[in-house]
């Protein structure tokens, strides 16, 4: 375990996460040249879509040794729409390396990664890239992310030059300069800058640890044995979130940085507590290569090139070939067959994972991703993981007739990679709904429906679920009588119909008295008004929320039947209606919408012109939070608005709250589309 680590890299778009990895790999001579993604020759940019994109819309993984370690790489994409491959990532390192881009303004992407993996039990640092570019700026982007965010990113490597001048760093605790793994002389002209850095680093070590802090002002002074470890500490600790400079397209500060990887960044031995769910109960525990056998999905895919695949961290224990397992979240046992280290879709066999390790898995029958590896028997699983809130749906239909029989089976599988969407088949609206963090991301699986099942598929907004209901009492009776030779039908009921509160659904009440009706064409009444309400009266949406009484009637010996009596009740409940004022309820969401100060004006028109109410404000640390409520209908096409309203900042989350009446003029609009249909 440590000699271990597992290293993932979150952030912004465009700030050369893939490329420093490519450089990454060369450098550790795992690969004879470095792949360009406008070539789309990348190790870890393998897939179709993302050599078409030209930019990272999975996780992938590259495995090496360097310096006696072996590194385990996870790259991740920057896209929002697709953070579940970063939550991924943070579940299986222990160190999240966010990579910013050093020419540019702070990042809305890399704004979302912060703020995603904020509060996850991971250390934090951050490499600023692109060090090259025009306009790069090493202290001007830390700057950008300690103004924008909660972070005080510490600078440990700091750049000899920028621009076409980057010829290196300069390690602080160790204060001394490199090139790419060899020392250099530090510049005279940055002899005040490195020994101001010094200081700042040796208070912030100092400050992590209260023996550290007390010689700090006995002394006044750490030695550089006390700034190592104490480094190692701080950031191992969490105390301490480390900076690092490099450019990956001139491969600068790279083996600098590899070097960190192994001598400042914590192994799975230091940080080997983890929070796991134990007989329904969430517990921290610590675990070790002699515990049982603990491991976790972090990803499961299916690629035609390189098949069914789920990468696995094992946290303690071991996993061998042949092993039998029990997979908890699906109270399924299964059995480890092929082991792989895994270089991007490249794969070489492996005879076992180790604790701490990570590794790939082949023809699982069921771990998929977010799935815990335990022993039969074992009464343990991985603690849940929390996901973002789905925030734009889509109705997803076969294109063409004949894939309708294949469109369900093939979605499971694409859901089974991605747990952030979800599709429900929407019983009151005939629709299957696809549900997701955006365009991208659906649009996405409409490409691999295409690619990987050869199906075509149409995408819409669907349509809202709205129910009916009244809004008076009445008082009705309706007598049903056919005769047109043989048996006749007749049937005659008495119904008092009333409003009920919203979310109390339908009250059936037996008032009959006297044999007025004979009982055993009551349960026929119940059926005939549950028939009806499943499609509604005036919109082709459910009624609920009413409360029907059948008081009185008259019946027939001979023309009297269950039928009759159900005709009756269609005909009664209908009448009531054009009584009882019907109206239309719409369903309404909670929403917690997340923005910087700058755009609340803005978002608070909008919010109102969307039927929205705002229920309360408060802080998130740099930025204000709008807690509100909306309706559905107003809701579907709310992301690319709030999108464009903020320059990509604003965010929000979701979950039902209530069903609500639709103001008169949308309801009229509601019922007269349904009749056009109809």
């Amino acid at each position: 375990m440590k000699n271990i680590r597992n290293i993932a890299f979150v952030g912004a778009t465009g700030a050369g996460k893939t490329s420093l990895a490519e450089q990454i790999l060369y450098n550790a001579k795992v690969t004879t040249r470095v792949g360009k993604i406008e070539e789309g020759n990348t190790v870890m940019d393998f897939n179709a879509e993302e050599i078409e994109r030209q930019s990272s819309v999975s996780l992938s993984i590259a495995q090496f040794d360097w310096k006696k370690c072996k590194i385990n790489l996870l790259d991740t994409p920057g896209v929002g729409d697709f953070v579940v491959e970063q939550i991924s990532a943070a579940i299986a390192s222990e160190i999240t390396l966010f990579v910013a881009n050093a020419a540019a303004e702070f990042e809305v992407s890399l704004e979302r990664s912060l703020e995603l993996l904020a509060d996850r039990p991971i250390v934090k640092g951050l490499i600023i890239n692109r060090m090259d570019s025009e306009g790069a700026d090493f202290n001007k982007a830390l700057e950008r992310i300690r103004e924008n965010t909660d972070i005080n990113p510490a600078p440990i490597m700091i750049p000899i030059g920028s621009e076409h001048r980057f010829e290196g760093i300069i390690d602080i605790a160790k204060g001394k300069a490199f090139n790419n793994g060899e020392e250099i002389d530090i510049p005279e002209n940055m002899s005040e800058q490195v020994e101001e850095s010094r200081l700042e680093l040796m208070e912030a070590i100092a400050e992590s640890d209260d023996q550290l802090l007390e010689k700090y002002f006995e002394a006044g002074e750490l030695s550089k044995e006390e700034m190592t470890n104490g480094l190692q500490n701080a950031i191992k600790n969490g105390k301490l979130i480390p900076a690092f400079a490099t450019s990956a397209s001139k491969n600068i500060g790279i083996i600098d940085l590899m070097n960190a990887f192994v001598e400042y960044l914590p192994s799975p031995a230091d940080r080997n507590e983890i929070t796991i769910q134990k007989d329904e109960n969430e517990t921290k525990i610590k675990v070790s290569e002699n515990d049982d056998l603990l491991a976790y999905v972090f990803k499961s895919f299916s690629d035609p090139k390189v098949g069914d695949m789920a990468y696995v961290r094992v946290f303690s224990g071991k996993l061998t070939n042949g092993l039998d397992i029990y997979v908890p979240e699906k109270d399924n046992k299964d059995r480890i067959g092929s082991m792989y280290q895994v270089l991007g879709k490249n794969r070489q066999e492996a005879d076992e994972i180790n604790t701490g390790d990570i590794g790939g898995l082949v023809k699982m029958k069921y771990a998929r991703s977010f799935n815990s590896i335990v022993l039969p028997n074992s009464k343990m699983r991985f603690h849940e993981i929390e996901l973002p809130s789905s925030v734009y749906w889509q109705s997803i239909k076969a294109a063409n007739q004949h894939d309708e029989d294949k469109i369900g089976s093939a979605l499971t599988k694409l859901l089974d990679e991605d747990p952030t969407l979800n599709v429900n088949m929407n019983k009151e609206t005939a629709e299957n709904v696809i549900s997701g963090l955006g365009e991208q991301q659906i649009g996405l699986l409409q490409k691999r429906l295409r690619s990987r099942f050869k199906i075509e598929a149409d995408l819409k907004i669907p349509a809202v679920p709205y129910k009916e209901t009244i809004s008076k009492n009445a008082d009705v009776n309706y007598r049903h009588k056919k005769q047109s030779g043989g048996k006749g039908q007749y049937a005659e009921v008495y119904f008092k119909v009333k409003p009920k509160a919203r979310g109390e659904g339908f009250e059936f009440i037996n008032s009959v008295v006297g044999g007025r009706i004979p009982t055993k064409f009551i349960p026929a009444i119940e059926k005939g008004l549950l028939e009806i309400m499943k499609d509604g009266i005036v919109s082709g949406n459910p009624i609920v929320d009413i409360s029907v009484e059948v008081y009185d009637g008259t019946f027939h010996d001979v023309d009297s039947s269950e039928m009759a009596f159900k005709i009756a009740s269609w005909n009664a409940l209908k009448k009531a209606f054009s009584i009882a004022k019907p109206i239309l309820l719409e369903p309404v969401h909670k929403v917690k919408i997340i923005i910087p100060d700058e755009y609340m004006g803005d978002v608070m028109g909008d919010i109102s012109t969307r039927r929205g109410k705002i229920q309360g404000m408060e802080n998130k640390g740099k930025k204000q939070i709008l807690n509100s409520e909306m309706p559905l209908a107003e809701l579907m096409n709310y992301y690319p608005a709030l999108k464009s309203l903020t320059q990509g900042r604003g965010r929000f989350t979701q979950e039902f709250s209530h069903y609500e009446k639709v103001p008169n003029e949308i309801a009229q609009k509601v019922i007269s589309e349904a009749k056009k249909e109809d």
